[in-house]
């Protein structure tokens, strides 16, 4: 257990000591700073619940003369609970969060590298760009590409191109640049002394030493001038051009790389002063050395992107926004392939894989399972010493930009109580690295545990294909819970942006008049797994147990993205040729050695779809349904017909419906007429001995 320190910021917040079993400080930060120093002194760890001095103890805690036995941590209780509408009866939420900061932290996940020299392209208009190459060029290795022609320097103290952009990729320390060079003067080869400027009759060449195509007429004096140099060419034919950088700037209206989040030390500030020296300053400190998590972890054997050379699940590089997941097919079989140094950790990838082949790493879903049980379970164990009946809620959010959020929101209502609503004292805050990073497992998981529901809250700065792909998932885990009888506890709340407070306060105010939701089942004991399917299997199987209603013969209809579901079958169709068994990448569809039978366990089933499209007959459909846990076990036969057996030797080589098909098919052609139609009816052997007869 760690030391504990509570701050109740000159009494603003109603705590109950004698309830929360610590001492309660009124001006740790001030007067009684005293008491953090002598804490540094301690032999346990340190938790301050005060995030407003944060920078000042962490420096006290770098001043102090024994080292820390572990980090010093923080947690917000004032923004949050103390200083909300529900202050008074905050209590069991005070001490869930306390309990929360006193957790071990998360294992160590492996960590990516970059390198940058320094090596800085800036692209765009002529008039902007070269200003700041002018600024920057002394600190950085600093190209321009000028994308609009302006004025250049006299001294040519970095090399400046000209063209348009073609190609754009990569990340810090490794971006490849293509463009093509579209005036007839080459920069890189124009010394600027000025002979062309002089001798064009029209005007059409100045300071910026391109020539303007609109005034030329052709005459080519240019050419002449420049003769020496041969740094003018209106009949190039090599017009391609490529280079690496370490670092972009793009000051271009419409930049190259649009997505949410683009790499790392890519930055497109477009024609906003401010915000290009904002940028510039970030550039300057992108030298040397970094090192980032190793946000996923990916095990290609259960992937289910493609076998046979047929594409199925394909959700991971559909909702990838940054590029940095595409596909790989060795052999006709198909995997992912992730480039670490471009995902940038929104996890959106692993909530929408129905395999669990991807899986969110930072921290882990059984990490993260650890800590919302310890949540709801001492608000549980809180709440009922206090004799207050409500359920915990959990309020899941970006930790960065949610924590903003929520920290004005709780500043404002502790200040303007009658125009801004704080989080409802049942109402637990839980940051994560990014909001796309959970699914099912662990908002099912947290239902589980206790919580009367799962809310998502979106602070605006979010990809449009991750808001899409959560509202998916919680559409999927709605119809699941209704499916055993319970209402939907699933719900996302999306705002503009992390100062869009007055929206944020008005589902609060909701909430708070609504009140708590009961819990859906009892508290589970068990732990959420990092394997996806198997803790889903786990948390359906408990929430089957106390179902308010049991699941009908045949199982509930799901929407048509569930990742849980079966087969149906036109037996009239299926020949039992057995291709589905082959493509089938989680081994839920199984053949017979022994007799022609096609079996399916639906529990294995993520509803990629590539039995579907391999299947010569189109006799496979997908259903999207939930079945009983035992139901979803069980190997159950989807077709089996009679063997064929060989008219020649006897032995089996498919089956009657099979060679059906082939006596129809292949009866009219001249190598089967009349007799010879019999070999259809031979195994490969046999057919090759009959053939050989007949022509002896």
């Amino acid at each position: 257990m760690s030391q504990k320190l509570i701050c109740n910021c000159n009494g603003t917040m109603p705590l109950d000591a004698k309830a929360l079993g610590l001492t309660v400080h009124t001006s740790l930060c001030r007067q009684e700073i005293g008491t953090v120093i002598k804490a540094f002194d301690g032999n346990d760890s340190l938790v301050i619940a005060c995030t407003q001095e944060g920078a000042l103890f962490s420096e006290l805690a770098e001043q102090s003369e024994k080292p820390l036995v572990a980090p010093l941590r923080f947690v917000n209780i004032r923004e949050v609970a103390g200083w909300t509408q529900e202050a008074k009866t905050s209590g069991p939420k005070i001490a869930a969060l306390l309990a929360l900061a006193d957790m071990p932290e998360a294992e160590p996940v492996p960590v990516v590298n970059y390198e940058s020299q320094g090596r800085l392209l800036i692209v765009g208009p002529g008039d902007q760009a070269l200003p700041w190459a002018e600024k920057l060029s002394d600190s950085l290795d600093v190209s321009v590409l000028c994308t609009e022609p302006g004025a250049l320097p006299i001294a040519r103290n970095f090399p400046i191109y000209t063209g348009e952009v073609s190609k754009l990729e990569g990340y810090l320390g490794h971006f490849t640049v293509d463009w093509n060079l579209q005036n007839p003067i080459d920069p890189e080869m124009c010394t600027r002394c000025g002979a062309c400027v002089e001798v064009c009759p029209e005007g059409a060449i100045d300071d910026a030493f391109q020539i303007d195509l609109n005034k030329c007429k052709s005459h080519r004096d240019c050419i002449t001038a420049c003769a020496g140099i041969g740094a003018i060419n209106f009949d190039r034919v090599d017009r391609q051009r490529s280079s690496e950088f370490d670092l972009i700037m793009d000051l271009r209206t419409n930049p190259q790389m649009r997505m949410s989040q683009p790499p790392q030390g890519y930055f497109a500030p477009g024609r906003d002063p401010l915000e290009q020296a904002l940028v510039a300053n970030q550039l300057l400190g992108l030298v040397g050395e970094f090192e980032k998590p190793k946000y996923f972890a990916y095990n290609e054997k259960v992937c289910a992107h493609g076998r046979n050379g047929k594409v199925g699940c394909n959700a991971c590089i559909d909702v990838c926004s940054t590029g940095a997941i595409s596909s790989l097919f060795k052999n006709g079989q198909g995997t992912v392939e992730v480039n670490p140094n471009l995902c940038m950790g929104c996890g959106a990838c692993s909530t929408v894989c129905p395999s669990g082949a991807m899986r969110y790493n930072y921290p882990s879903v059984s990490h993260q399972g650890k800590e919302i049980k310890t949540l709801a379970n001492v608000f549980i164990a809180e709440s009922a010493k206090a004799k207050q009946s409500s359920m915990p809620a959990l309020l899941l959010h970006t930790l960065k930009a949610g924590a903003q959020l929520l920290d004005s929101l709780g500043r404002s209502a502790h200040l303007r109580p009658k125009q801004f609503e704080g989080l409802p004292s049942f109402v637990l805050p839980y940051g994560i690295e990014h909001i796309a990073s959970t699914g099912l497992d662990l908002w099912l998981g947290a239902l589980s545990y206790g919580f009367g529901e799962v809310i998502l809250l979106l602070t605006g700065d979010e990809d449009p294909a991750y808001r899409a792909a959560l509202e998916t998932q919680i559409d999927l885990g709605n119809a699941i819970l209704a499916a055993y009888g319970f209402d939907a506890r699933l719900s996302l709340v999306q705002l503009e942006s992390a100062g869009d407070l007055q929206p944020a306060s008005i589902v609060m105010g909701k909430l708070r008049q609504r009140g708590a939701l009961p819990a859906i089942c009892s508290p589970a004991s068990f732990g959420l797994g990092n394997q996806k399917r198997e803790t889903i299997e786990m948390v359906l199987e408990y929430l089957q147990k106390q179902a308010k209603t049991v699941l009908p013969a045949g199982g509930v209809a799901l929407p048509k993205s569930s990742f849980l579901g079966g087969l149906s079958m036109n037996k009239d169709a299926c020949t039992l040729c057995m291709s589905c068994v082959g493509s089938c990448p989680e081994g839920a569809l199984l053949d017979n050695l022994d007799e022609p039978k096609l079996s399916f366990i639906e529990k294995q089933c993520v509803q990629c779809g590539i039995c579907v499209q391999t299947c010569p007959e189109q006799a496979l459909a997908l259903t999207p349904r939930l079945q009983t846990i035992e139901e979803r076990k069980q190997k159950v036969e989807l077709n089996e017909t009679k063997p064929f057996h060989c008219i020649s030797c006897g032995k089996v080589f498919g089956t009657a419906k099979m060679v059906d098909l082939m006596l129809v098919k292949l009866g009219a052609h001249g190598a089967f007429a009349g007799a010879a139609l019999d070999r259809l009816k031979m195994c490969s052997d046999c057919r090759v001995v009959d053939m050989v007869k007949k022509e002896l």
